[in-house]
This record gives C-alpha cells, sequence and structure tokens, in this order.
C-alpha cells in the first residue's frame, strides 16, 4: 500500500511539472481549412482580380517594348512602395511615423491603385494579423498550411470576422470621412486608372501598367503576410 501511495504521488508530482513546463494556452490548435467559399462581395472581387491578373501575364510577351517595362516598373514603385509599403503598412497600421493630412490621405490614395483593398480593410487585417501573429485568429495562420496564409485566405474573408471581429481595431481611421469615402469607392479609382492607361497606350499598358504591375505588387505584399514575430501595434 505504501509503495503504491508513493508511486501515485510521484505520478502528481510528474504532472504538476509537466503542466508547469507546457502551459495549455501554447498548445497547438488545428485550424479547420475553408477553401474557396466566396461568402461576400469581397471575396468574390478578390477572386476575379487574382485569376484575371494571372491569366492576363500569358499575354505580356506579345504586348512587350521597353516602354512598357519602364510603365510597369514605375507603377510598381508609386503603388507598391509608396501606396502599399509607405503608407498602408507603416504609415496606417504600425504608424510608425505622422505625415501632413495631405500628404498621407494622397499615399492612401495611391495604394488604392495596388488593388489590395481600400485602407480600413487593409489596416484592420494587417493589425489583427500582429495581434494574434500565428494563432488561429490569425487572419492568415499558417497552422491552416502554407497555401492558406499565402493566399487561400483572400477567398475567404469572412473567415476574418468570424475569428477576429469586424473592423473594430481601426477606429483611428473610420473617424476619418476620408477612410470612409475610400472604402465605400475603392474598386472605382483602379478602373477609372484603367481606363486612362488604355486611352493612352492601349492594351499593352493595360498588361503592363496595371496586369504585370499588379501582379508584382500582389506577390509581394503575399511574402509580406507570411509567418512573423509579434509586433506590438498602436490601435
Amino acid at each position: 500500500m505504501e509503495g503504491s501511495k508513493r508511486r501515485a504521488t510521484g505520478e502528481d508530482k510528474k504532472n504538476n511539472n509537466i503542466s508547469k513546463i507546457v502551459p495549455v494556452a501554447d498548445v497547438g490548435v488545428k485550424q479547420t481549412k475553408r477553401v474557396f467559399q466566396l461568402r461576400n462581395t469581397l471575396d468574390i472581387c478578390h477572386t476575379i482580380v487574382i485569376f484575371s491578373v494571372h491569366f492576363l501575364c500569358l499575354s505580356a510577351p506579345f504586348t512587350f517594348s521597353w516602354g512598357v517595362l519602364h510603365l510597369a516598373l514605375v507603377l510598381y514603385v508609386v503603388t507598391g512602395f509608396f501606396g502599399i509599403t509607405l503608407s498602408y503598412h507603416r504609415n496606417l497600421a504600425h504608424k510608425s511615423f505622422k505625415l501632413p493630412k495631405w500628404l498621407e490621405y494622397t499615399f492612401a490614395y495611391i495604394g488604392l491603385h495596388a488593388l489590395q483593398g481600400d485602407p480600413i480593410w487593409w489596416v484592420s487585417t494587417h493589425r489583427y494579423h500582429h495581434k494574434f501573429t500565428d494563432t488561429v485568429k490569425d487572419p492568415h495562420s499558417p497552422i491552416a498550411g502554407f497555401g492558406y496564409s499565402h493566399i487561400i485566405w483572400l477567398f475567404n474573408t469572412q473567415n476574418i470576422i468570424e475569428k477576429c471581429g469586424r473592423h473594430d481595431n481601426v477606429q483611428d481611421l473610420k473617424m476619418q470621412a476620408y477612410y470612409i469615402f475610400l472604402r465605400r469607392t475603392h474598386i472605382v479609382h483602379p478602373i477609372a486608372l484603367g481606363v486612362l492607361l488604355y486611352a493612352l497606350g492601349g492594351f499593352p499598358y493595360i498588361v503592363w501598367g496595371m496586369v504585370r504591375n499588379l501582379n508584382y505588387g500582389t506577390e509581394s505584399y503575399l511574402f509580406l503576410v507570411l509567418p512573423g514575430p509579434k509586433q506590438q501595434t498602436n490601435d
């Protein structure tokens, strides 16, 4: 009997030590994958844009010229660097620095033409990403697999709302009428740019000015959202 009690006591101590070493909160939870749900208009728009961009890229070799290549590079730098990296990411999402309002609004408007969504949606998703990095509540969590974290999450944005909530973490942007306006009209502005490019250079300008530029920018963004360290964000 005494030997049994000693063994039982030893097992209890061992279990207690294990629970201290491996907290329950740190145990991985497998996330259910949801692929191509297309449950709202935004998901449908993402699907159309991404597949159209990659399909039209097939015509790039047949419409190539040095002029359209220069156009693609210029628009990539303007929309990708100034619009997404500088404005959406560093200025709006992380508040790394402040800009005069006219300049902040200008860069945010440029970001619309990268076709990565409006500032409210982009910043909200990115802040949730850093708040819940690599957990089941991460909008593009690697727990669901590399494919999901890389691109598939874009086809099921309703899942972000279910996991994280709505855009309650961007009150600083929602209080400004300018960003509300961009949210309501964000699809109109890239279309207007496409019409302008077509008027200036026809189909090659569409392929290289819009399609190749968006392809470069989208791939850069998808690498940006791959798993990374948690960061503090001033919401």
